[in-house]
């Protein structure tokens, strides 16, 4: 896990380093940061729109077909594939965004938990003197990480350190002049209205000061701006789309969940994540907002025709090259030759030589019709019965 943490971290936090240089304060660079992360990760966000918007153009077509195609799912699936393909769409294109936004999570994540490594590039000597150090007098005043030993493996170590340099900045003197300046300096400049992003809120602070509610409403407010971006999707999705769909009570609770989860994982890491997660939330809502509007059912027709004749011309010039929908095609039909094709839902027994020929006949047919889509030439197998 540490690994992930570092390989994307690393970037990142190169990225909020510049930030921070040029605007030194933390919370507002958090938000240039989640900015700046937005505006690289659009044109991507732009293609998962643009692929749901028409998602949604197909669904008359794909709920005729599972009108027609009820009682056989295996036919169902061959037939949606052969539609996705004839549309030129990756049903799986809305995937990869969500993937990378998680990975860009646990960046995050490593840039607020080190910042003495990410924003000040302090050297790795220097760092592990520092923790030695706070452990040291962690264990010796016991008000720090309930007088334990601080380690350096503990994803918390350098907020931690700067803990303690916080209440005991002079027995750090040691480790050198630039160490206690810059971490003072960057001490004071790690916080929101005087709450330090650093700390992990709570609902049992031992006061109640002004420190404490700010940082306990980082994490109501991010989980009411995730809630935000889910009601809308929730509205935009039956506005666009009233007829109610397989599973989508199921996905509708999952949306109203994860904000839930998120207050409660809010507040068991430091205040900065839970302030990004806000920005990112309230940013996602206007790209979402933005791309809605700008996607009107008359372009998207326009964008489908030009997509489907992209998908012809490209079918046409590389048909010794299969697409994604193709595979998942003849994967279907040597699937189904194997499970012995149409004989299975007739509910005819036959011997085990009628059973491969069937087999032979049903992968014939399936290369015959792909053949016949894409202008290859087609030779029906031969092979003999084993």
């Amino acid at each position: 896990m540490n690994f992930i943490y570092e390989l994307i971290g690393v970037p990142l936090g190169y990225l909020m380093s510049l930030i921070y240089n040029i605007v030194p304060n933390y919370a507002i660079a958090i938000i240039i940061f989640t900015l700046v992360t937005k505006l690289l990760l659009f044109p991507m966000n732009y293609k998962t729109q643009k692929n749901a918007a028409r998602m949604q153009l197909l669904q008359p077509k794909l709920q005729k077909l599972q009108k027609s195609f009820s009682n056989n799912p295996a036919r169902l699936q061959e037939e949606q594939q052969k539609l996705y393909q004839e549309e030129g769409l990756n049903p799986m294109g809305s995937c990869l965004p969500a993937f990378i936004q998680m990975f860009l999570l646990f960046g995050v994540i490593d840039v607020v938990y080190k910042p003495i490594k990410h924003i000040l590039r302090l050297s790795k000597d220097v760092r592990m003197a520092a923790v030695e150090k706070a452990s040291e007098l962690a264990m010796q005043f016991k008000d720090v990480n309930g007088g334990k030993a601080i380690e350096a493996n503990n994803l918390r170590h350098e907020l931690l350190t700067m803990e303690v340099f916080d209440k005991h900045s002079s027995e750090f003197s040691h480790i050198g002049e630039s160490f206690s300046a810059l971490v003072s300096e960057f001490s004071e400049n790690f916080t929101i209205f005087g709450a330090n992003l650093g700390k992990t809120p709570t609902l049992h602070p031992e006061v109640w000061d002004k420190e404490a509610i700010i940082l306990c409403a980082i994490p109501f407010l991010a989980g009411i701006s995730q809630l935000l971006v889910s009601f809308y999707s929730m509205i935009h999705q039956k506005k666009t789309n009233p007829t109610p769909q397989a599973g989508g009570g199921c996905m509708n609770v999952m949306m109203l969940l994860m904000p839930i989860m998120s207050i409660w994982i809010a507040f068991e890491v430091p205040a900065g994540i839970g302030f990004y997660w806000i920005w990112s939330s309230l940013f996602s809502f206007l790209v979402t907002l933005g791309l809605n509007c700008y996607f009107t059912h008359d372009r998207v027709v326009a964008m489908n025709e030009k997509e489907k004749e992209k998908a012809r011309i490209y079918a046409e010039k590389h048909p010794e090259k299969k697409t994604f929908m193709q595979k998942m095609l003849e994967q279907q039909a040597a699937l189904d030759a194997q499970n012995g094709g149409s004989t299975v839902n007739s509910g005819e027994k036959k011997s085990r030589s009628e059973q491969n020929k069937a087999n032979r006949d049903a992968i014939n047919d399936a290369r015959r019709r792909m053949a016949e889509k894409y202008g290859d030439l087609y030779e029906e197998s031969k092979d003999s019965e084993n």
